[in-house]
């Protein structure tokens, strides 16, 4: 029978993350993609507008950690028209490439993907926990994006007494 001697594992070195430069890195990428929603803008509203779109709403809702678009409905004036097959240039990063990409997507898939970078950066994380729900109403006369947003939270009030 042979005996088994313990071996000893060699220490692991402490990680050497810069998490300065990780932030750095993520605002840099961040401002960059907030610096191409202009241009993604007037082209979806111009595209918008060929169409006779004159505005679009986006209905959305999450919680529990996972949110979606429910609805996206055009209109030509008061009335709801079926979803144009236009499609437009849409300028993104993806993750794994520092290059702008130019992606042809409808003008479904771009009121989608603008209403999800939208809410992605004045309440992200709207769809942990309670989540929220809204809408968003695209104008094309006016050529902007109005945002109702309702946060959903749990509210817990704590009362004592000593008699």
């Amino acid at each position: 029978m042979s005996k088994i001697e313990p071996t000893l594992a060699a220490p692991m070195a402490p990680s050497r993350i810069d998490f300065a430069a990780v932030l750095a890195r993520q605002a840099e990428r961040d401002a960059r993609i907030a610096a191409l929603r202009p241009a993604n803008k007037e082209r979806l509203f111009d595209g918008l507008t060929a169409a006779g779109i004159t505005h679009v709403t986006v209905s959305f809702d999450g919680y529990g950690d996972s949110g979606q678009v429910e609805s996206i409905e055009f209109y030509a004036g008061e009335t709801e028209v079926a979803f144009p097959k236009t499609e437009i240039a849409y300028a993104a990063l993806t993750w794994d490439d520092p290059e702008v990409e130019m992606r042809a997507l409808s003008l479904e898939d771009a009121v989608e993907q603008l209403a999800y970078d939208l809410l992605s950066d004045t309440h992200g994380g709207w769809e942990k926990n309670d989540g929220a729900y809204g809408e968003f109403c695209f104008d094309a006369l006016a050529r902007t994006i109005h945002l109702e947003f309702n946060e959903r939270f749990t509210s817990s009030e704590l009362y004592t007494h000593d008699f």
